[in-house]
């Protein structure tokens, strides 16, 4: 593994002086993390924004197809055809991985400040946002280079490495815990951090505030099946919430370039946590030629994909090739350090959750418990926001209308827990939602693993390629330069 190093670096003392006075001096040029400005400075760099999971993770699920024009990057395709990537550049699986544990290594830094300094009650939010910050670093690395989350085999199957203490030596190995350790951990941090976490920032939407950090719970506890969590957690967003949720109606009066900006605003009540990343992925609409292509755009945002059989909202373009399409999502920011040799690094601000997913998260706990008609009504009006022409008069979702839209098919949504057919049909219904609803984001990937769900990859040049329910290519393989450091790899 990569060391996952701060950049407060160690500096190694080449000589030591018996004169008392040098030793009672700072023995290094390492900055000294005692105050609350500077631990909060330090958990600016708690987040994976050395690059970012949604190219990869995209290009494997079942949003993208073969747009058909001559050419591929090797990270397109290696990513198309689930194959351990060659490059470690930016947004690739490596760079992600290195970014997550540069990302702990910071958590892990802030809390031993917070530590040495007695736990003072001033420092809690930082304390919160540390340890919810370290908690989702691990739920990525473990949702991608892991098996799917099964209390059956949890205890068992290879996790990730769970770091809790900031580095002290050169080199130091790391050993993978089990599946059912990483939750455990992560657990522990998610409810250690929403007692502390607040929404007294400067910009709260670049930290985890309270609001992201139950969606974040959200997402975890879903995972895990534990409905009753998930309800507690999203009480406050109440029935239709009508302003809390993307406007796409205004949305979708912005020009193209405006709505590439737009959807990462502050000024969104429905983004709860927005990050900086350095990445390129703006430019894969362009360039990509595993994407969203003219069959996968029909079966997601086609008419017949909208069960009221009218147009969705969602704005989607064409790139100059006319084979692939985008949803104006991202814009990316060059930030120069030489304009004379064009040199400099690109950056893109990516959404990390909303209360879109968290209110879909909340419908899909109350089908799983049974509260059917509740979920019925939230699921209509959420239906009804991205529809053109909706009336919520006439245009009413039904049960039967939902069974006979997504029917149950044998084999098809296979998750650890049993559902009823009628649970199967609302479930398949929200994940058909999310996939549309978050197309280019990478998020699709964790419903594929959740529900153990097959994906068929066509090719212009070869046969189809079909990600078999419980191929062990739905886990990444670990980067080389982290099996090199004896991380154990990925069975193959």
């Amino acid at each position: 593994m990569k060391n996952i190093k701060i950049a407060l670096a160690l500096v190694l003392l080449f000589s030591i002086s018996s004169c008392d006075e040098f030793l009672s001096e700072t023995p290094d040029n390492r900055t000294q993390i005692d105050t609350p400005e500077k631990i909060s400075e330090l958990l600016v760099n708690a987040y994976p924004i050395g690059g970012t999971y949604m190219d990869f993770a995209e290009t494997m699920s079942d949003n993208v197809g073969d747009g058909r024009f001559t050419g591929a990057s090797p990270n397109n395709s290696q990513n198309y055809n689930w194959e351990m990537q060659d490059d470690t550049g930016v947004d690739t699986q490596s760079n992600y991985w290195d970014a997550c544990y540069s990302a702990i290594a910071h958590a892990n830094k802030a809390l031993q400040a917070i530590e040495q300094l007695g736990y003072p009650t001033n420092l809690n939010p930082q304390r919160g946002e540390a340890l919810l910050a370290r908690a989702y670093s691990h739920f990525m690395l473990v949702t991608f280079w892991s098996k799917q989350y099964n209390p059956a085999t949890a205890a068992t199957d290879l996790g990730i490495p769970y770091v809790t203490e900031p580095e002290n030596v050169l080199i130091k190995k790391y050993t993978r815990n089990t599946v059912a350790e990483v939750y455990d951990y992560i657990q522990k941090d998610i409810d250690e951090g929403l007692k502390y976490v607040t929404n007294e920032y400067n910009q709260p939407k670049f930290h985890f505030n309270k609001e992201a950090g139950k969606a974040f719970a959200s997402r975890f506890y879903l995972i895990k099946g534990n409905w009753a969590k998930v309800i507690e957690l999203t009480e406050g967003l109440g029935s239709k919430p009508a302003g809390k949720i993307r406007d796409y109606i205004a949305n979708t009066s912005l020009g193209p370039e405006l709505q590439l900006i737009d959807y990462a605003k502050e000024e969104h009540n429905t983004n709860l946590l927005i990050v900086s990343s350095g990445s390129i992925y703006a430019r894969s609409k362009s360039s990509n030629r595993y994407y969203l292509n003219k069959v996968k755009n029909v079966e997601i945002f086609g008419i017949e994909s909208n069960i009221y059989d009218k147009d969705w909202i969602y704005s989607k373009y064409s790139v100059t090739n006319l084979r692939t399409y985008f949803v104006p999502k991202f814009q990316e920011y060059f930030k120069y350090t030489n304009i004379t040799a064009s040199i400099g690094f690109p950056f893109l601000a990516t959404v990390l959750f909303t209360n879109d997913e968290f209110y879909l998260n909340r419908i899909e706990a109350l089908i799983m418990t049974n509260r059917i008609t509740e979920a019925n009504t939230e699921l209509e009006f959420f239906l009804g926001t991205r529809t053109e022409g909706y009336n919520p008069t006439t245009d009413k979702l039904t049960e039967a209308k939902v069974v006979a839209k997504y029917p149950v098919i044998a084999n098809e949504y296979t998750p650890f827990y049993a559902m009823t057919p009628l649970q199967t049909s609302y479930v398949k219904a929200i994940a058909e939602t999310k996939r549309r609803e978050f197309v280019h984001e990478g998020m699709r990937w964790f419903d594929v693993k959740r529900f153990n769900l097959e994906v068929e990859h066509d090719n212009l040049n070869s046969a189809i390629n079909i990600l078999t329910k419980d191929d062990k290519r739905r886990v990444l393989q670990i980067p080389l330069s982290a099996s090199t450091n004896g991380i154990e790899k990925n069975p193959r």
